[in-house]
């Protein structure tokens, strides 16, 4: 009986220690310190727009689409953000002499808005590995130049465009009340 369970327990072990070790194969633990060369010093050339990210999640699918989506923002602030800020600074000092007494209060609030289409971006680098229990990915993001001078040529056309449309509505308007004064 003793040497039933033992083999029952070593036909069930065994599979499952050699798939866990097999399935860590070409994974890496984020504790060796092996942070991808492009991810600390990322790349820079004239012709496209780089953003390096990492992310960890307990899944390794969501810890690389939270890398990716974080790089493409990137990339998108580097091409056009809206920043709003705050700051707000209060001094008051109270009493005399060596018994006065400076207060003051700081406060600083920034948001930033990006809001642009990445029309071919893509993942150029990307390396997943193992943070203690959770995955980690390694993302770089490259955008071509010439894609992002193609999307604000047309944003440019595109305003053009409507200012054009806006005007010539706002003069067939003027058009339309002359001949309603005339016509009176």
């Amino acid at each position: 009986m003793v040497n039933r369970s033992l083999v029952l327990t070593l036909f069930v072990a065994l599979p499952l220690f050699v798939f866990g070790c097999s399935s860590s194969r070409g994974l890496q633990s984020a504790n060796s310190g092996d942070v991808p060369d492009w991810y600390l010093n990322v790349p820079q050339d004239p012709n496209f727009l780089y953003a390096a990210n990492s992310q960890v999640s307990q899944d390794m699918q969501m810890a690389t689409d939270k890398a990716i989506s974080a790089g493409r923002a990137e990339i998108g602030r580097q091409i056009e953000v809206r920043i709003q800020g705050l700051q707000k600074r209060f001094a008051e000092e109270t009493g005399t002499g060596n018994d006065a007494q400076l207060l003051q209060m700081f406060t600083q609030a920034e948001k930033n808005v990006v809001s642009t289409t990445l029309n071919g971006s893509r993942v150029k680098y990307q390396k997943i590995m193992r943070d203690g229990t959770l995955w980690r990915s390694y993302v770089l993001i490259e955008y071509p130049i010439g894609a992002a001078n193609e999307a604000l040529m047309k944003q440019i056309e595109s305003n053009n465009e409507m200012y054009t449309r806006f005007r010539a509505t706002q003069a067939f308007k003027e058009l339309d009340d002359s001949v309603k004064n005339h016509e009176k």
